[in-house]
């Protein structure tokens, strides 16, 4: 009976996150994925994107100025490296809770239309030695595009804008970790949720100096998770009549982890991975499917997955136990 309550109030938080969420339309603009190139049309689009998902350098900055950041009180400040048509997009701003040590940081990726940061996880680990950074991911927080309801620019069916907006927020990131690091922080890890997943999931598989990557509610193919997840019903509804999941599979081949395995597997990197067994947002044979391709490429995550939602894994007991093997994995 509990568990049937449970899935009646994840489709309640579902459905609340339905309101005012506006249909955008399907648009390849391929100018945003791909600056500079012309691509004809999806064909073109789709073999470009698997070109740009074997190239390491896809999710390098074209010109990079590390020392623009200013520091004041709790914030970081500096510009993207990504010019967007969004002005206030182009700046990140990134709250920072000192433990006052250098020896770890850590840098949090928040969920798809997040709408505040996450104090609670920021004092818990500041208070045992990690100095978090909780950074703001494209469109959203004081990024957001004005007039908009939640973050649609951030993940779309504008295919060209989800890659340029993906790629932003894995550059902002690798960009603020580059300065952690000559700030004198010695383990950086990483932590993403949901969406956030992908990014720092990403950022994991490309940076080195990513020592640890914990993972919640991921799986591999951002394609997949927006054409069945409960979430994005409103961005499948534009895609379908314009593309099928094959080459939806294509086009964001940037964006899906198992094209990234066998960099996620090297030595160095720890993974950890909080999975919900009843998600209908991020499908569990999705992120079994990652588990799998992790493990052939010879990684070995530590892997919590716990019997409830996407949305009730912020209730109690389930978010207890994500936080105490997240800590067991940080510290």
């Amino acid at each position: 009976m509990y568990l049937s309550w449970l899935d009646r109030w994840d489709e309640q938080r579902a459905n609340r996150g339905e309101d005012g969420k506006a249909t955008g339309s399907f648009a390849l603009d391929a100018k945003l994925a791909f600056p500079g190139e012309r691509i004809g049309g999806i064909r073109e689009f789709c073999a470009r994107a698997e070109q740009a998902s074997a190239d390491p350098t896809f999710f390098e900055e074209r010109e990079s100025a590390d020392h623009d950041f200013e520091v004041s009180d709790d914030w970081i400040r500096f510009p993207s490296g990504t010019v967007t048509d969004v002005a206030e997009n182009n700046i990140v701003l990134a709250k920072i809770t000192k433990s006052g040590s250098l020896d770890k940081a850590l840098v949090l990726f928040h969920h798809w239309k997040a709408r505040t940061r996450n104090a609670q996880i920021a004092g818990f680990f500041s208070r045992r030695g990690i100095t978090v950074v909780e950074i703001a991911m494209p469109y959203h927080f004081e990024r957001s595009r004005p007039g908009s309801l939640h973050a649609d620019y951030m993940l779309s069916a504008n295919l060209g804008r989800t890659i340029q907006a993906v790629r932003q927020a894995v550059c902002d990131g690798r960009k603020l970790i580059r300065w952690l690091k000559s700030e004198g922080y010695r383990e950086i890890s990483v932590l993403g949720m949901s969406l956030g997943s992908w990014v720092a999931g990403l950022i994991a598989s490309l940076d080195q100096n990513v020592s640890k990557a914990s993972l919640f509610l991921t799986s591999g193919s951002l394609a997949d998770m927006v054409w069945t997840g409960r979430a994005t019903r409103s961005i499948r509804n534009s895609l379908e009549p314009e593309i099928e999941l094959v080459d939806l599979r294509r086009a964001w081949s940037p964006l899906n982890l198992e094209n990234y395995v066998h960099r996620l597997a090297r030595p160095d990197l720890n993974l950890h991975m909080v999975l919900a067994k009843r998600d209908t947002v991020v499908l569990p044979e999705l992120s079994e499917s990652l588990l799998r391709s992790l493990k052939n490429a010879g990684s070995r995550p530590q892997t919590l997955r716990l019997n409830c939602g996407h949305y009730s894994l912020g209730k109690l007991p389930y978010i207890l136990y994500a936080g105490l093997s997240l800590k067991r994995f940080l510290t």
